[in-house]
């Protein structure tokens, strides 16, 4: 029988501050709901995302998954019964959008004890219980009750296992559950807690799942997103170190939730990743340098403070050095640019230098242009390419060259105004100068 899980995401999030809906803000690169989706996908066969009216950005972020829309927030168990005529025949876990932290392994387990006629729900043990409702739960290790912490007495507040809020029954079960809880309480709401109570009343066991705490902490406000984004990257940073990436000072290095780093990776401090970043082996990136939509070769050292921009694609042992920028660019193998540059929307060939302070003149204010460079190219100091522009295998460009034309395979070429001397002229300027500073002294 086919399991089904269904996400709950038509909360407001006000404590959030933001216009952006609560579960669409980012960790790692990807949003709460994108990362819940993620775990969900090779566990369940079918995902159903609840959400509020006019949350088309949920709606395409959930895509493409079945969205049905809760009309009137009356709680959490009226948002789940909104997905009924997609429970199936099989089991339904009911999960919430802003605890985007639960790993896949947790759902598989939260599945194989949900035995026919049981219901089984998510529960952890915070180094603070603060407020969370509490577990409570009979000799035989089976869950008797929920208790939220206001109704609880100082015995009940002593118990550290604490309700997640997520569970899973049988489709029919957690039909009739839903159908059955009451709004009998002072915000007149449906809460899905209560099904826990109703199993329980009806004879059906109840278990409990623990998980770590980090895995299942919600997110409800910006400093809870911070704390989810640390536990996140603490997960990554880990997984790359037990794959074989040196990090120099792994809590500095923040990556992306698609990073892909082989084997022999080294990572200095202070390194950033976005989206969309591939490392062969072999690679050393050093500090301060920010990465996202690039693929770089073997042995390339990238950095310190370099950029790559989407687009950049470095085959093996180039080398990209400090305040450089590449976008949208190609770099064959053996390339180097080492100094104070920017390479945008060209192909450069193997083995050609960079000199400091090229640029590649790529915008004319409407369009941008490609500038080709080809291999074995020497291009001197404070070089402009104004695109576009080919420049062919071999050629010299002489520092602080503007070439606005293509230039031939194994060509010199010169593009800048002839230096004139005047010799004497200094010691002139710097007479008359003093002079004119004196006369301006005695006229105040």
């Amino acid at each position: 029988m086919q399991a089904t899980a269904i996400i709950l995401a038509a909360g407001l999030g006000t404590r959030m501050k933001s216009s952006l809906p609560k579960t669409l803000h980012r960790l790692a690169g990807r949003s709460m709901l994108g990362h819940l989706l993620a775990s969900c996908a090779p566990v369940f066969d079918r995902i159903v995302v609840v959400l509020g009216p006019d949350m088309e950005q949920v709606r395409l972020a959930a895509q493409p998954h079945v969205c049905v829309v809760q009309e009137d927030r009356l709680g959490t168990a009226h948002a789940a019964m909104q997905a009924m005529e997609h429970f199936g025949t099989g089991q339904v876990a009911v999960l919430y959008a802003d605890n985007p932290l639960i790993r896949t392994s947790t759902l598989r387990r939260l599945l194989e004890s949900c035995t026919p006629g049981s219901l089984s729900l998510l529960a952890f043990r915070p180094a603070d219980a603060a407020k969370y409702g509490r577990v409570i739960t009979n000799d035989g290790g089976l869950v008797e009750r929920i208790v939220e912490y206001a109704d609880a007495s100082p015995a009940e507040r002593g118990i550290d296992l604490c309700n997640a809020g997520v569970l899973c029954g049988g489709s029919a079960d957690m039909q009739g559950w839903l159908k059955a809880v009451r709004n009998d309480n002072a915000k007149a709401e449906y809460y899905l807690t209560d099904v826990v109570a109703l199993a329980h009343a009806a004879g059906r066991p109840v278990r409990a799942v623990e998980a770590a705490a980090d895995e299942l902490a919600g997110v409800n406000a910006r400093g809870e997103l911070a704390k989810a984004e640390a536990v996140l990257q603490g997960w990554m940073r880990d997984a790359a170190m037990e794959a074989g990436v040196t990090m120099v000072d792994p809590s500095s290095v923040f990556l992306c939730h698609d990073t892909r780093l082989a084997a022999d990776v080294t990572i200095e401090p202070n390194v950033f990743f976005g989206p969309g970043v591939t490392v062969a082996g072999n690679v050393t990136i050093r500090a301060f340098s920010h990465i996202e939509g690039a693929t770089i070769g073997s042995g390339s050292i990238i950095g310190p403070f370099a950029r790559l921009r989407p687009g950049a694609v470095l085959e093996q042992d180039v080398h990209v050095g400090n305040f450089v920028e590449i976008k949208a660019s190609h770099l064959s193998a053996g390339v180097k640019a080492n100094h104070l540059s920017y390479i945008g929307d060209a192909t450069v060939g193997s083995k050609t230098n960079i000199g400091a302070g090229t640029i590649t003149c790529n915008y004319d204010g409407t369009n941008k242009h490609r500038t080709t460079i080809g291999a074995n190219v020497f291009v001197g100091s404070d070089v402009a390419l104004v695109a576009p522009v080919s420049v062919g295998d071999g050629a010299i460009l002489a520092a602080g060259s503007v070439i606005t034309d293509d230039v031939a395979p194994d060509a010199l070429a010169l593009a800048r105004g002839r230096q004139v001397q005047k010799p004497g002229r200094a010691i002139e300027m710097r007479v008359a100068a003093k002079a004119a500073k004196a006369a301006k002294k005695e006229h105040i």
